[in-house]
């Protein structure tokens, strides 16, 4: 091997210090100091008051982001192990000295055992990732304390949407978005430069009155979700008990036929489409509200009723419910054969059919509306999945404007029209038997297509050229108690313009 021996000194000459250099570094005791760690000396001095998982996630983001980072904590000796090498652990007064800039990453009830600092704190930028156990709606906001605490510093609202997996793991795998507000721009643009530089893109909110927002910002639970799911969970109830009785509770009292077998997929599988159809019919029927009651109004600066408005921004999150109400129906459908209760009613019919002595049971009829009605029903759920995909951001941001529209608009209102189709086939001729009107109440299907039919009808009633017109000029500006009316040429009128305005 003389090659290797040749190369060898010349990597000793190369690399002298990295090979020698060993992979895992050995922790001293007590605190460690910014001159051993390899950061950009020309950044900030960054310090942390504070060794909770925040503390320690922030501290591993910072040095990743090239920053010097100095720690306080009233024990530094036991959680000096628990940060990374490059990271300064040391008391709170010699980290508020050493620092520029510092996070206050303590719990909002401890803030006033930092005043003893205001000294040492005085002049710089604290930045409070505190939030509250509650949703705060009076205030003071927990950073608007913080800033009575140290009048002589200027306290920034931030990184508290922010979660210490997500400063583990960096910006790739959760959200990017930090929500920033303070009273003082310079402190604002010092920690925008701090986020930019750990990967994440700052939200200027305003001053610091802003922070109350912020803080109660991680404390919602789906406030834009409550009405769908409760929209949805009343629908499927509703549907559920009306089937149940149709088909459970009907033939036992009637027949003594126990069926309650029934409940669990069958009851299930016919309320999900029918809270699916009505569900999507609810995402655009306040569409055709607001047209009318702009065509109404003559305007479109006419603020909707709050009802109105609301049900129009939770649009998307009724799409979205629908859109699970139609793959678990998928879903359930393909289960239907598997059960035993299936395939006991298919033996069973097999043999009534040798017994009886018919050869053949095909139905031109039967075949056609089950082919008719599987086919429709797929391209609804595939129009279903192109909707709610689309609605994604992610996707959202990739088309413009009119693209979108045309998504959710016009393939949505095609969306909407094979379902009702769908619904349609399914029932077929029953909603004309007799029969079919247990305990005096129509099939389900016949309650589910009403609001569809009213919201297909009512969109093409605007479609017509007249409202159509009216409705696009409407929209662009015009107002019918405010207008240029054009006339041909005339005495009194200039240019063959007639001033009608009110104005």
């Amino acid at each position: 091997m003389p090659h290797e021996n040749k190369l060898l000194p010349i990597c000793k000459r190369i690399m002298p210090d990295e090979m020698s250099r060993p992979l895992i570094r050995e922790r001293g005791e007590g605190a460690r100091h910014l001159e051993d760690s390899v950061a950009d000396r020309s950044a900030p001095v960054i310090g942390i008051l504070g060794t909770g998982d925040f503390s320690r996630s922030l501290a591993r983001r910072l040095v990743a982001s090239g920053y010097q980072v100095v720690v306080g904590s009233r024990t530094p000796k036991i959680f000096v192990a628990l940060f990374p090498e490059e990271v300064e652990v040391t008391t709170q007064l010699e980290a508020a000295n050493k620092a520029d800039l510092c996070f206050i990453a303590v719990y909002p009830e401890h803030h006033s055992t930092l005043v003893e600092l205001k000294p040492a704190l005085a002049g710089k930028t604290l930045v409070d990732v505190s939030n509250s156990l509650r949703i705060n709606q009076n205030g003071p906001s927990n950073a608007e304390l913080l800033a009575d605490y140290f009048p002589e510093s200027s306290v920034v609202k931030g990184f508290n949407t922010i979660s210490a997996w997500t400063l583990q793991m960096g910006p790739r795998d959760g959200g990017r978005q930090v929500f920033l507000c303070s009273n003082s721009q310079k402190a604002k643009n010092t920690v925008k430069a701090i986020c930019h530089r750990m990967g994440f893109i700052p939200i200027d909110m305003g001053l610091l009155s802003s922070s109350l927002e912020i803080e109660n910002l991680p404390l919602y639970l789906f406030p834009s979700w409550r009405l769908p799911l409760l929209c949805t969970l009343f629908l499927f109830i509703f549907f559920y008990l009306y089937n149940f009785i149709r088909d459970v509770l009907q033939p036992y009292v009637m027949e003594g036929k126990k069926a309650f077998y029934k409940m669990p997929i069958e009851v299930v599988n016919a309320t999900l489409p029918s809270v699916t159809l009505v569900m999507l019919a609810l995402v655009y029927l306040p569409g055709v509200f607001a047209a009318i009651l702009q065509l109404w109004s003559g305007t479109k600066y006419n603020r909707f009723p709050n009802w109105l408005d609301r049900w129009l921004t939770s649009r998307k999150q009724l799409g979205l419910c629908s859109f699970l109400c139609a793959v678990l129906h998928a879903v359930y459908s393909l289960c239907l054969p598997l059960r035993k209760s299936a395939r006991f009613k298919l033996v069973n019919m097999a043999y009534k059919q040798v017994k009886a002595g018919v050869d053949d049971s095909w139905v031109d009829e039967e075949v056609w509306r089950m082919e008719l009605y599987l086919s429709v029903g797929i391209m609804a759920l595939g129009l279903l999945c192109l909707l709610a995909v689309t609605s994604l951001p992610s996707v959202a941001n990739t088309i413009n404007w009119r693209e979108f529209s045309f998504i959710q608009s016009t393939l949505g209102y095609c969306a909407l029209f094979m379902a009702t189709a769908h619904t349609l086939l399914y029932g077929w001729n029953r909603a004309f038997d007799l029969r079919q009107y247990r305990f005096n109440m129509p099939p389900t299907f016949v309650l589910v297509l009403v609001l569809p039919f009213l919201v297909l009808l009512s969109r093409l009633a605007l479609c017509v050229p007249c409202a159509a017109g009216r409705l696009m000029k409407v929209r662009r500006g015009w107002e019918r108690s405010r207008h240029i009316r054009f006339t041909l040429p005339a005495e009194g009128c200039h240019n063959g313009l007639e001033d009608v305005s009110n104005v």
